[in-house]
């Protein structure tokens, strides 16, 4: 009977991509934050009056419940399916953003982006790996998660323009509406293409690939508590923490960043950082299918650690030029990107599929606080010395403690899956 089954992968696939590309406006805050602090600025009637210090908290509320909601919709995904979660993510995002485009409340800037936004998009991005996944074999397992993640990176290449013309011709609180009402359509249309396969479905191993590659291990199917119960949940839970934290704290700010070297075209920077994040998680899910998780893991880590002290100068440099910013800009995201192809992967290789949507949500916390502490520390010591410097050497100094730590980490053991002869 399996063999009547359509493989529904890579359209499944694309689906998850394509949800994750509308879900990816989280990393085009800096642009909406520049177009908060301007009208903070030009005072007046009707504009926003925040404090200059808390300019990323609905960015870092976000994060955080993005990354706690997970777990919630990682239990909605494993038990009801990814089509059903996905459409609450579609649902909550779109009611976000068109409740903030009708204030400038700081309250209600937290609430609409941080906290309904915030749980829609950790609805809808934990609902489109899991069915993907399922659909194929385990050498696969770190470009498919690369593939479906990347349209989470990808995203601000057309929304960082899109938002910078929206913002021109119609203001901030109509690019929301906008937003709000576009990711209502976008997001429950592709989750009618998510589906899981049928019970009992064994994808085709397809290509051999060398014994040693830790993608070919078919790990027992942990429930939470046994995954908690082990000392590489907290040694993976920090690593995340730090790479995808150090990260983030670029992101957020990428933007005002660019302000000084490329004017109105700061948005370009923005933009090519997301080609960056996008290319980092395809291509370091297909090295880690290679070479393991654990060795692609320390090379990014320590590679993102240089740029981080690299990007003081270039940086803090009164005309820093162009290219040159937009280049450490590039790595930087490319680096943070494969954060979210390598996780993922990892918590499959140690931790099975069965109860993976739960699983990775947990694990996925550490992505959540990890923006919400670093994005918040970084916005703090701005606000205090007025550059960027203390930011790049503490993130650089955990990066460096997270490949020392990710050393620690052993390969999961081996179990071998063989494939029953079918008879005609």
């Amino acid at each position: 009977m399996s063999k009547k089954v359509k493989n529904r992968g890579w359209s499944v696939t694309f689906s998850g991509t394509g949800i994750n590309l509308a879900l990816g406006i989280l990393y085009t805050w800096s642009i909406f934050k520049g177009a908060i602090r301007q009208s903070i600025e030009a005072g007046g009637t009707g504009a926003f009056n925040w404090d200059l210090a808390s300019l990323n908290d609905p960015y870092a509320i976000c994060c955080l419940v993005f990354a706690f909601v997970m777990i919630l919709a990682g239990k909605c995904q494993d038990r009801f399916g990814p089509r059903i979660t996905a459409f609450i993510g579609g649902i909550l995002v779109g009611l976000g953003f068109i409740w903030i485009s009708q204030t400038t409340s700081y309250v209600a800037w937290i609430l609409g982006f941080g906290v309904l936004a915030g749980a829609g998009i950790g609805f809808g991005y934990s609902a489109a790996t899991p069915p993907a996944l399922k659909w194929f074999p385990p050498a696969k397992t770190g470009l498919i998660a690369g593939l479906v993640v990347a349209g989470f990176g990808l995203a601000s290449v057309y929304i960082a323009p899109l938002s910078q013309y929206l913002l021109k011709i119609w203001g901030l609180q109509s690019a929301m509406l906008f937003f709000g009402v576009a990711f209502v359509i976008v997001v429950c249309v592709l989750a009618m293409f998510l589906i899981n396969p049928p019970a009992g479905y064994v994808p085709k191993v397809g290509a051999k690939v060398s014994k040693s590659s830790p993608s070919l291990t078919a790990q027992g199917d942990a429930t939470a508590s046994v995954m908690m119960k082990t000392r590489a949940f907290y040694t993976i839970w920090f690593i995340y923490f730090i790479g995808a934290g150090a990260g983030l704290m670029v992101i957020s700010s990428v933007a005002g960043m660019a302000k000084k070297s490329m004017g109105e075209m700061a948005f370009l920077a923005v933009a090519i950082l997301a080609i960056g994040n996008a290319a980092g998680r395809i291509i370091a899910g297909v090295i880690s299918d290679k070479i393991g998780r654990r060795a692609t893991l320390i090379i990014m880590l320590t590679f993102q650690a240089i740029l981080m002290l690299i990007a003081i100068p270039v940086v803090g440099a009164e005309q820093s030029p162009a290219l040159l910013l937009v280049l450490l800009a590039t790595f930087i995201g490319f680096n943070y990107g494969t954060n979210l192809s390598l996780f993922p992967s990892l918590t499959k290789d140690n931790w099975g599929l069965k109860n993976f949507g739960v699983n990775y949500g947990i694990v996925f916390t550490a992505w959540g606080v990890g923006g919400f502490v670093m994005g918040r520390l970084s916005q703090m010591l701005f606000a205090k010395y007025g550059n960027y410097t203390s930011s790049f050497l503490t993130a650089c100094a955990l990066l460096i403690v997270g490949a020392i730590l990710t050393l620690t980490l052993k390969t999961p053991q081996t179990k071998t899956v063989r494939r029953k002869k079918k008879v005609a």
